[in-house]
This record gives structure tokens, sequence and C-alpha cells, in this order.
């Protein structure tokens, strides 16, 4: 009977272990079909769901089952757009990975700043070719549509903030 206890928590785990590779690999498909890249979006989404939120390489490497330089270059991508952040294990030379619970708000504050940038090449664009050009009107209704955004991302995060507060934080 000891025996059946013990089958029944390794086939528990094993399922426990496919539901967890389902999902990874459903929000990882997801977020390519968003423009991801296939491996950081797997990496992502496997510290998503990691109970810490955190792993080493080798530990992502181990669950996706794929070698240490694809986990290399799939965590130096979502370190660059601030979707991870590494960390070192203490007392030991390798770092660990790590998604913080706030990283969609941070890709979002970033993306603001992209999008400023964008408006002000937009309006040398107008400039250059002329508000009445069809060049002119299609960059400008890009320009609108940007400032459109930008001037609601921040009422947007206000109240997220709020939201939050409110709902998520312990």
């Amino acid at each position: 009977m000891g025996e059946r206890r013990d089958e029944s928590r390794v086939d528990g785990g094993d399922e426990a272990e496919a539901a967890v590779s389902r999902f990874v690999e459903r929000f990882a498909a997801q977020l390519v079909q968003a423009g991801m890249a296939r491996m950081p979006a797997r990496v992502f989404a496997a510290l998503l769901s990691s109970e810490r939120g955190a792993l080493t390489s080798a530990e992502l490497g181990e669950q996706l089952r794929v070698s240490p330089a694809a986990v290399s270059g799939a965590v130096r991508y979502l370190s660059q757009v601030d979707m991870v952040s590494r960390e070192r294990e203490p007392g030991s030379r390798r770092e660990r990975y790590r998604v913080q619970g706030d990283q969609w708000y941070d890709v979002l504050l970033k993306r603001d700043s992209i999008l400023r940038n964008w408006q002000e090449t937009m309006r040398e664009g107008v400039e250059h070719f002329g508000p009445d050009s069809p060049q002119g009107r299609r960059i400008n209704d890009s320009l609108e549509f940007f400032r459109f955004l930008e001037k609601e991302l921040g009422s947007l995060m206000q109240r997220w903030a709020a939201h939050r507060a409110e709902h998520l934080e312990r």
C-alpha cells in the first residue's frame, strides 16, 4: 500500500509538472503571437509560473529542456527590456533570474518614453513633408494616435496604482 501512495505522489507530481508545462507553453505561444521571440517568451512564462518567481539558468534549462546558451540569450533579452532581473544566490556564484510582480507596469512606463521619442520624430516628419501631403497626413495620424496614448497611459497608470493598492497589496 505504501508503494501505491508513492506512485500516486509521483503521478500527482507528474500531473502538476504537466500542468505547469502546459501553462508555460500556452502563455509563451500567446507572447510569441504578440511579437516576442519564442525562447524569451518561454523563459518569462516559466519564471512567472515558478513558486518563488525566480530560477537559476540550470533550473530553467531543465524545465524547458533547452541548452544553457538558449537560456542565456533569452535572459539577456528579457533583462534588456526590464522584464526580469538578475541576482546572485547567497553564498554562490550562480545567478538567479527573477520576474517582478510589477513587470507589466515597468514595461509600459518604458514604452511611454519610447512613445515620446516617436512623437518627436513624427513631428519632424510632418514638418518635413508638410501637413497637407499624403505622407504628412499619414505621419500626423500616427503622431496624434501616440499623443493620445501618452495622455491616456498616464491616467491609466494612476488608476492601476489605485486599483492595485485596493485589490492586490497585502
